[in-house]
């Protein structure tokens, strides 16, 4: 363990903590926040004394990206939020910007610092240490995965950055340096053992023995995790991070049941009905979409950010000694399909699709033929074969069966020739609206 002392504490204690801080962190808001003395007055909540503790965060209104968002200019492009002055801020990330101007996050030392602990917390629980070599696929550009190569030097080990687009010469490294582990999304490591085995690259037996993937939904994935592990010949974890909130807030150690929460301490999880937007109890086996809170942040805090992240959560005793929360990523809400009063995940079609493998790639495509969340059936689905397979209407039917056997709604399956739907060096598409 990174920090033993922490990583075990028993979660009362954390949750005693957790308030204390909260408390401090609140205080804070209401007395640098512009944006949050606002809100907060609005909705009622304009003292400490009003607001309370953690026992009580759920009255507490929820802050979306778009209210951030709302509140930026050309006076103040990282917006009203801001609760530090320049002169305090040591980074400041980007996000890609793919619906206009880029949304900033800025860092003080502290607040950095604290990423980079909750980070090495989160990564080190996959089995990974001091003295070991790891290549890195992130690009250390504008990037808030940029900010995770430090928790690699901060873990102590021998860090190989390589970054996205440079597939041959990530292979010559695997080959030449002999790292005992990789990062990056399970996407690329997907593309990865497919573009080993059509160049004969003995992936299996290299010296990788842990693969680390992060940046979307799947590494938890039974079926696709499985396929990694196969074709790697090495363990696969998944870690998670909210961009707005931290880098890999939460990681998975070597028992593979869910991340741990390695953000304990600076960040308070809570769980949601996404339509309703009523709490859910954070117990064994439950599910919803998280909701985050800063505890100990200073350049621009969030209270109550809706990730917009649907996950399971289990809270049941790890053999690995870890007492936070653990959670697996189940899909975006963004991406969720309501198909008459069912919720449908492309993951999960996905996970359904796998178990025909090796007939198919284990490569799909969901196509909503409306706009918005709910569709009616069937949605079409592009399924795309095995490399020099050739199938007939029988495996559609079957695979058309057994999806609407387990997630109760009826798909339509195109099957599509191997290389038909695109591969990815950082994160896959799985839905096309």
């Amino acid at each position: 363990m990174y920090d033993p002392e922490v990583e075990t504490r028993p979660w009362p204690e954390q949750a005693l903590h957790d308030d204390a801080q909260y408390r401090r962190q609140v205080g804070y808001l209401l007395a640098h926040s512009a944006f949050y003395q606002d809100k907060l007055n609005r909705a009622g909540f304009g003292s400490q004394s009003k607001i309370g503790g953690l026992d009580a965060i759920s009255r507490l209104p929820f802050t979306e990206k778009a209210e951030i968002k709302a509140s930026t200019g050309e006076e103040n492009p990282i917006g009203t939020h801001l609760a530090v002055p320049r002169e305090q801020i040591v980074r400041i990330f980007s996000t890609s910007g793919t619906t206009g101007t880029p949304s900033y996050i800025p860092l003080t030392a502290q607040d950095l610092d604290n990423w980079l602990v909750a980070s090495a917390r989160s990564y080190s629980a996959s089995g990974i240490g001091p003295g070991q070599a790891i290549v890195s696929t992130y690009n250390a550009g504008p990037f808030v995965a940029g900010a995770a190569l430090g928790t690699f030097d901060r873990i102590g080990m021998i860090h190989i950055p390589v970054g996205t687009g440079n597939t041959e010469r990530l292979m010559m490294a695997i080959r030449l340096l002999k790292p005992e582990a990789v990062v990056m999304t399970p996407s690329y490591a997907a593309h990865l053992a497919e573009w080993a085995e059509e160049r004969r690259f003995d992936l299996r037996n290299s010296s990788v023995k842990r693969v680390l993937v992060a940046g979307e939904p799947g590494g938890g994935e039974p079926a696709l995790r499985a396929r990694l592990e196969e074709a790697w010949g090495a363990r696969v974890t998944e870690a998670m991070g909210i961009g707005d909130i931290g880098i890999s807030l939460w990681g998975e150690c070597e028992e593979q049941c869910g991340m741990h929460l390695g953000a304990r301490g600076f960040v308070h999880a809570e769980l949601i009905d996404p339509e309703s937007g009523e709490p859910i109890a954070m117990e064994n086996g439950a599910q919803g979409e998280l909701v985050l809170t800063h505890l100990r942040h200073q350049a621009a805090p969030l209270l109550r950010f809706r990730t917009r992240d649907h996950v399971q959560v289990w809270t049941s005793p790890c053999r690995c000694g870890r007492t936070a929360p653990r959670i697996r990523c189940i899909g975006r809400t963004d991406d969720m399909l309501l198909v008459r009063g069912v919720n449908v995940f492309p993951t999960a079609i996905r996970e359904v699709v796998h178990q025909f493998m090796p007939e198919v790639s284990g490569m799909i495509l969901v196509k909503p033929r409306s706009a918005g969340v709910r569709q009616e059936p069937p949605v079409p689905v592009l399924v795309e074969l095995a490399k020099h397979t050739v199938a007939g209407p029988e495996l559609a039917a079957s695979i058309q069966k057994r999806i609407r056997d387990a997630l109760v709604f009826t798909p339509e399956i195109e099957l599509v020739p191997w290389g038909t739907l695109q591969r990815s060096e950082y994160k896959s598409k799985l839905i096309q609206r």
